[in-house]
């Protein structure tokens, strides 16, 4: 089963001008992302606005970053629901379509306890084939829900293609709880663009990067720099990588991350109500900040 690892890419999903998603500019996003050299695409999760898409627009999206793809990285479809049913519905979906596996997010807004988050995830974990591979998703500030390290272990162990988590919190005492289940054969790759080379000293197989979307240059040299074990090089590229992290605003609002796109010459479309496009000045405010920044290895 192949697990995520390195600079996997939390990618945006663009809408056109009436709203619609733009199939075109997904597949140029896809093609953007693996000429920089990212390891894993992870699309219509948070960053990609998942709960803003129907059921069947995820599918096509889904569909159409592993074709495009076409075997070059790996594909993890995120296919967590507001609706258990949906959920499963997609989960059958991505492996039916060859992505590598999934990830899924713990049912969010109305509150579940640990038993209920535990049976949830069994239920989608068992609804696809064993060998499918399957990453929990814990993002607490967001779901309202918190998926524990001991619930986390118990869901491993009742079924053994759930092979790691991604965590967007950045508590790294539940991290190193997180590295421990199965003995340490767990994958977790953290959420938090900043923390990267932190984490991997920590163990973790990576990041799953929302800012790297938009700017995957440092990312991707980060985790070449700490894998070829130049860790004073790889701390000197997460500086700068924070300060796109702090310029885009951190992933709390996705307009930021497809304006910047479109001054890259990335068409990454627009967003869909009740979000709005920032506002002129702003990208003008926001091209100005990037150009400060100006990566180069």
């Amino acid at each position: 089963m192949k697990k995520l690892y390195g600079v996997t890419t939390a990618m945006v999903t663009p809408f056109d001008r009436n709203g619609n998603v733009d199939i075109k500019a997904v597949s140029g996003i896809v093609e953007f992302l693996i000429s920089k050299g990212v390891n894993c695409l992870y699309p219509l999760g948070t960053t990609g606005e998942m709960y803003h898409l129907s059921v069947e627009e995820r599918k096509a999206v889904a569909e159409t970053v592993v074709k495009s793809a076409n075997g070059r990285v790996t594909v993890y479809i995120h296919v967590g629901a507001m609706c258990q049913n949906d959920t499963i519905e997609l989960a059958k979906h991505a492996n039916e379509i060859g992505a590598d596996g999934i990830g899924v997010v713990t049912p969010s807004f109305f509150g579940v306890n640990d038993r209920e988050i535990e049976e949830y995830y069994v239920a989608v974990a068992k609804s696809v084939p064993a060998d499918f591979p399957i990453y929990l998703y814990n993002i607490p500030q967001c779901s309202a829900n918190d998926l524990k390290a001991d619930v986390a272990q118990r869901i491993a162990e009742r079924c053994e293609n759930v092979v790691g988590i991604k965590y967007s919190y950045p508590d790294f005492v539940r991290t190193q709880q997180y590295l421990g289940i199965r003995e340490g054969n767990f994958s977790v790759l953290i959420g938090a663009d900043r923390l990267l080379n932190v984490a991997l000293a920590m163990g973790c197989s990576g990041v799953v990067s929302g800012v790297s979307c938009v700017y995957p240059e440092p990312f991707v040299d980060i985790y070449k720099a700490f894998m070829d074990g130049n860790i004073e090089e790889a701390a000197r590229i997460q500086k700068i990588a924070v300060r796109y992290v702090e310029t885009l605003k951190g992933g709390s609002n996705m307009s930021f991350f497809k304006e910047a796109l479109k001054l890259r010459g990335i068409d990454a479309g627009y967003m869909r109500a009740p979000q709005l496009d920032i506002t002129k000045d702003e990208v003008e405010l926001l091209n100005e900040q990037l150009n400060r920044i100006g990566y180069k290895k």
